[in-house]
């Protein structure tokens, strides 16, 4: 990048201990700083100790890099890939500090130590380096131990974001993280306050990061155990969703995923032959359940042929007439495939010649035996996608399954520390492998098979692994009621941390059968709150969980759930239209819309789907309802019964085992498709479009082909539709855009619900018009 050699940048100034620099100065230094050189777009402060540099990215993202003196230029960051946008920096000065603004943010140097505070222009500063706890110390493999403090300028705060870890938690204040990528935890550097700011760290070794409230004597601590500086971002905005585009802006943009996977998925540890793969869709079909998807896992090969990418032809005699069947059915298949390579397979041999492989024998974490793990941090991804695109590629998979990619290695977290990569130590880059795996094959996929956009499962995640179209789920993980209750929160705060796809293995991978009563309570349950997650996928091990194996009760309120899905595609889709095109995000933290609701920031188990949905899953056995906290000062309705309530109000919601708690905000504008059995068998199908009165509404209807990349050159449709509550009026604007095979007109049945209620019928032809209900 143009600007790094910029970049002498000491461990931040206030951050000095000087005695920390004693590996890589002969002497103790000052960090008082004694040169300003302020630039059209950055600033660079200068010390005997080295050199800080703090650039805008736009009006209100702001990077601070910090480098000792003599200290080599850093590499290249694996997670910004964003262009920096032309931003006026105004630098003022007097004897005490320096300040640089744009037109958004504050950020002000003490000359006495350089320590950098935080405010909006006006306002009291939010956030503080602190010396006290920050510190920069060279190591022998000349790398860095570093440790970031923060003061935040406020005590009745919350904090959320930086990754997947099921302890039960949402607010992160009182809470410490470990960021290191294991099986069941994802680490992602991105924290996201309700004060309207967040902070990218750009460090992908391990790291911990604690949260105290400043009264409890502490503040925000990150502590890296390699680095080559101290690199983080500050994100401000007026609200969650404004902060989240930022971190997007920097590190790359959500793409669209394929209509069919926002669908009903069905998986099995492990479907073990052409037919019963092939089966599974057919079976579904008979039953004239919603389906989209089947998976096939694993050891689909012959033995001693892991990572060779081939089928073994006794139990799978022709993958690509399994992928024909599966697609003439309407329905569609991702893949399992692995990182690891068995030793005696053409594809170790081909990574090995190009140097891609890391060269230690791992022993497996399941089945007995061993193998090798490429490295993706350089030209392995290319070679390592053209190997699974030239055979199961052209099989016609519709996607991929990367599991393990941690790297699980051998299954000793921690191992990842040991290896030497493409972009350097392994310490250096040990969180960033899922990323780096990720984006060869998303990157391969898009340029070989154009008419499908990728869709990647993974098993881990690292920051910007979002423009990978990569969906993360929460690891192998056990089918508990306590399990499942710490899925709810671990999954906000993974998408608080700026990614927005993420799921569960429904009723846990591992223990649970179907003809267990106690198991179908649990899995019924699982499944409701799994039809509001943005990834709708059924998986497990030991007993099968298709919905034929459970009794006709169990099997009606699945079905049930399944099919409302299917209704909601319309809002859904157009919901993934506002992640791609506005950094949105689905799976939204109460913060996300009631920030100014102190009593719902630190709900666990309730959460936003979309704009309008509220989502309150039952995670308790044998409950018969639960409680629920409406928040804000709108009122409330009852999806079920369409009973008005106040906001701001902790109810007891009925819940039998057919009832997952579903509320929608009032002003809410709500489409529903009609039940189909697959995601694009009617997609100019008329919609309902419920109008929920009692507030102002606002919603944009999406539409495009549903596959392919033709809504990135414009080939896409969007209805904007408003409901102003004074005057009575449903407004429809002009249709924005075209795509290949749009029907001209589409048929909406509007209902409202609320007031005097009322149905009306129009036939929309893509001008703007307007409707009232009836008198």
């Amino acid at each position: 990048m143009k600007n790094l050699h910029w970049l002498r940048v000491a461990l931040r100034s206030s951050a000095l201990f000087p005695a920390a620099f004693g590996a890589a100065l002969a002497a103790p230094c000052s960090p008082a700083i004694t040169a300003v050189a302020p630039q059209a777009d950055r600033l660079i402060l200068k010390s005997e100790c080295g050199s800080t540099l703090v650039e805008p990215w736009g009006e209100t993202i702001v990077r601070v890099q910090k480098l000792p003196l003599g200290a080599p230029e850093p590499r290249q960051s694996l997670v910004v890939i964003g262009k920096k946008p032309a931003t006026a920096l105004k630098v003022t000065q007097d004897d005490k500090t320096v300040t640089a603004e744009t037109a958004n943010l504050q950020i002000s140097a003490d000359r006495k130590d350089g320590h950098l505070s935080f405010a909006r222009p006006g306002e009291k500063e939010f956030l503080s380096e602190d010396a006290r706890h920050s510190r920069m110390t060279a190591t022998p493999s000349k790398l860095y131990d570093v440790a970031q403090g923060f003061s935040v300028h406020y005590d009745d705060g919350y904090f959320y974001g930086l990754g997947q870890q099921p302890t039960g938690l949402l607010d992160r204040w009182h809470d410490s993280v470990r960021l290191q990528q294991a099986n069941g935890w994802i680490g992602l550097p991105f924290l996201l306050t309700d004060r309207g700011w967040g902070l990218l760290w750009d460090n992908a070794s391990v790291s911990d990061v604690s949260v105290d409230r400043p009264q409890d004597g502490g503040g925000l601590q990150i502590k890296s155990e390699a680095a080559q500086s101290v690199d983080y971002y500050i994100v401000a905005g007026p609200n969650s969703d404004a902060v989240i585009a930022g971190y997007r802006k920097l590190t790359g943009e959500a793409p669209m995923l394929p209509r069919w996977a926002w669908g009903f998925w069905q998986s099995f540890e492990h479907y073990a032959t052409q037919e019963e793969t092939t089966g599974i869709v057919r079976r579904y079909r008979d039953m004239g359940v919603p389906f989209d998807a089947v998976i096939q896992d694993w050891q689909y090969w012959r033995t001693g042929e892991w990572g060779a990418h081939t089928f073994d032809s006794a139990r799978y005699p022709d993958p690509t007439k399994m992928m024909d069947d599966i697609h003439a059915m309407h329905a569609h298949s991702i893949v399992s495939v692995w990182a690891r390579i068995d030793q005696g397979t053409d594809t170790r041999a081909e990574l090995e010649a190009a140097g891609a492989l890391f060269p230690k024998i791992y022993r497996n974490v399941y089945p007995a035996g061993e193998g090798r793990w490429y490295d993706p941090y350089g030209k392995g991804r290319e070679l390592y996608w053209r190997q699974i695109s030239r055979t199961l590629g052209r099989n016609g998979f519709d996607g991929w399954w990367l599991d393990a990619s941690e790297a699980e290695l051998g299954g000793e977290w921690g191992q990842m520390r040991e290896v030497e990569t493409a972009a350097g130590p392994g310490a250096l880059v040990y969180n960033a492998y899922p990323l780096m795996h990720t984006s060869g094959v998303f990157e391969g996929a898009k340029r070989d098979f154009p008419a499908k956009r990728p869709v990647i499962l993974t098993r881990s995640a690292w920051a910007g692994q979002q423009r990978n179209n990569a969906i993360s789920w929460s690891g192998d993980i056990s089918g508990t009621w306590e399990t499942f209750r710490r899925q709810i929160p671990a999954g906000l705060n993974f998408v608080a941390s700026g990614i927005p796809y993420w799921n569960t293995d429904i009723g846990g991978f591992f223990g649970g059968d179907p003809a267990d009563p106690a198991y179908r309570e649990l899995f019924v349950r699982w499944f409701e709150y799994g039809t509001f997650t943005p990834m709708f996928r059924v998986h497990g091990t030991n007993k099968p969980k298709e919905m034929w194996r459970f009794d006709k009760d169990a099997q009606d309120i699945l079905i049930r759930y399944d099919r409302l899905r299917y209704q909601l595609l319309p809002y859904i889709y157009s919901a993934a239209w506002a992640v791609t095109s506005r950094g949105s995000t689905m799976m939204r933290p109460l913060v996300f819309d009631f920030a100014a609701d102190r009593e719902a920031l630190d709900v666990p188990d309730q959460y936003m789907f979309g704009p309008a949905l509220m989502v309150a899953p039952v995670a308790r056995k044998g409950a018969d309802f639960r409680s629920v906290y409406l928040p804000g000062d709108g009122d409330w309705y009852d999806f079920w019964t369409n009973e008005r309530r106040h906001g701001k109000a902790n109810i007891d919601a009925k819940a039998p085992l057919d009832t997952l708690p579903l509320f929608v905000r009032a002003g809410a504008i709500l489409p529903l498709g009609p039940v189909v059995q697959y995601a694009d068998e009617t997609p100019n199908a008329p919609l309902e479009l419920r109008i929920y009165r009692g507030a102002d509404g606002h919603f944009a209807l999406y539409d495009d082909a549903g596959n392919g990349f033709g809504y990135e050159r414009g080939e896409r449709a969007v209805v904007e539709i408003d409901w102003n509550e004074k005057t009575g009026v449903l407004s429809f604007a002009k249709r924005q855009g075209h795509f290949p095979g749009m029907k001209p007109s589409r048929t909406f049945n509007i209902v409202w619900i609320g007031g005097k209620g009322g149905t009306r019928r129009i036939v929309y032809d893509g001008r703007a018009q307007t409707v009232k209900p009836p008198a």
